[in-house]
């Protein structure tokens, strides 16, 4: 493909190599500390150990050969490409629209398959069976294979990214515009290849929704399995757990219900499918996430009808932000205004809206998210600050994306974009940031 379409990338992101290297290593890391440092096996969260044990602990295990093999699992590798093998085949059979994306730079669109939800409709119907059928007992298995899982997923993601890398170089290939840079680190890791696919499967629409997203579920499914055999039965199970499970289900079950509304975001549109998104998709998901429920499952907690009132308006609450936001966006986009919006016309002809919730900041539906992602958080309490990561982790990568996306756009729309943001001065909290 030409020089034009496939221009040089001269612009780094994440401090260039050195942090796509940093990430590359850090984000496993911290996925397998959050574990070790927050789990029953390890003593608890955090362990019941001083700084200076919990190092000389961690370099003890860190230099023996056992804890290395400790971290592979056949049975759990074998369960996790099976599940990956799943959701590629429930993909190919179950029946789904066609839905096309967004315009190519070669003018050209992707056409996808919608059946995410129904995959999930299904991942969730064989699992209740499982548990109805056999017993909590029977579905505590993600619970006691925990590490193997994580390494699992991680191979996954090594590979898939080593793959597209690779794929990339052959002729044809539509590049992301950040990803040609031509270091392989930081193409590698951001992702060379806008649009990777093996015939009509599209491999970065697919992790993006399927295999991750809904294995976040069943990983809190498997953990109030967990809970309910040590305390008796599902009647015992803690009102917090019920909430974290119910929140997050609901969550993953709106973006699969609403699986078009992926294919206009920016790690679609304009970010390649590499190492990144892989590992974020796969493992940090799926396995990060569900720190509140795995919490949960080995320390317990009853809040209680207030508690659990306070909670629920907190999470309600940022659902009506996310939800009604990104509404008033979507209606916007297909030529409605019911509501009667203000909005400004850029010399491009693009139209931006300036009041309702796009009014009182550029990215109100990032608010919404970060509100719930507290009501997540909120019900494991305050022994421990650690079941707090999701949202300070959460914050830090909204903050990162909205950064990017007003680059994009002052590049787009120039003075237009000057004029915008005078008249919605507010990024993501009103008044605040």
């Amino acid at each position: 493909m030409s020089s034009s379409l496939n221009p040089k990338t001269t612009h780094y992101e994440f401090l260039g190599p050195p942090g796509a290297f940093a990430i590359s290593v850090g984000v496993p890391f911290i996925t397998y500390a959050l574990y070790f440092g927050c789990s029953e096996a390890s003593g608890g969260c955090p362990p019941a150990l001083s700084l200076d044990a919990l190092y000389q602990r961690a370099l003890l295990a860190l230099s023996d050969p056992a804890w290395w093999k400790g971290l592979w699992d056949t049975e759990a590798t074998i369960a996790y490409f099976g599940w990956y093998a799943f959701c590629v085949v429930a993909w190919a059979i179950l029946p789904g629209d066609t839905v096309e994306g967004t315009t190519l730079r070669t003018g050209g669109k992707i056409k996808y398959k919608i059946n995410a939800f129904s995959t999930f409709l299904l991942a969730l119907g064989a699992t209740t069976g499982i548990v109805v059928r056999n017993g909590p007992e029977a579905f505590t298995f993600i619970y006691n294979k925990w590490v193997g899982l994580l390494t699992a997923s991680l191979l996954m993601s090594v590979v898939q990214a080593v793959y597209v890398y690779a794929a990339s170089f052959r002729p044809g290939k539509l590049l992301a515009l950040g990803g040609n840079s031509g270091n392989f680190i930081y193409d590698w890791y951001i992702g060379r290849e806008l649009n990777p696919s093996i015939g009509s499967f599209d491999i970065k629409s697919f992790n993006e929704l399927r295999p991750g997203l809904i294995l976040w579920v069943l990983i809190n499914i498997s953990m109030v399995c967990e809970q309910a055999v040590r305390r008796g039965g599902f009647a015992q199970v803690t009102d917090s757990m019920w909430l974290v499970v119910a929140f997050q289900t609901w969550y993953v079950a709106d973006g699969l219900y609403n699986e078009p509304a992926l294919f206009t975001t920016m790690d679609i549109t304009s970010d390649g499918f590499g190492f990144m998104l892989s590992v974020g998709d796969l493992l940090f998901v799926p396995f990060v996430y569900s720190l509140q429920a795995r919490y949960l499952a080995f320390h317990p907690i009853v809040l209680g009808p207030l508690r659990v009132a306070g909670v629920l308006f907190v999470n309600f609450l940022g659902y009506y932000i996310f939800r009604t936001a990104n509404a008033e966006k979507n209606d916007f986009r297909n030529g409605q205004n019911p509501k009667n919006l203000k909005f400004i016309t850029t010399a491009r002809g693009s139209k931006l809206l300036i009041s309702g919730w796009w009014g009182s900041s550029r990215h109100p539906n990032y608010l919404g998210d970060l509100i719930m992602g507290l009501a997540w958080c909120l019900p494991t309490g305050f022994d421990t600050p650690i079941t707090y990561f999701y949202v300070v982790y959460f914050a830090v990568l909204l903050i990162h994306r909205q950064r990017r996306d007003d680059e994009a756009c002052q590049k787009k729309y120039g003075k237009d974009w000057e004029t915008y943001t005078k008249l919605v001065p507010n990024r993501i909290i009103p008044y605040i940031y």
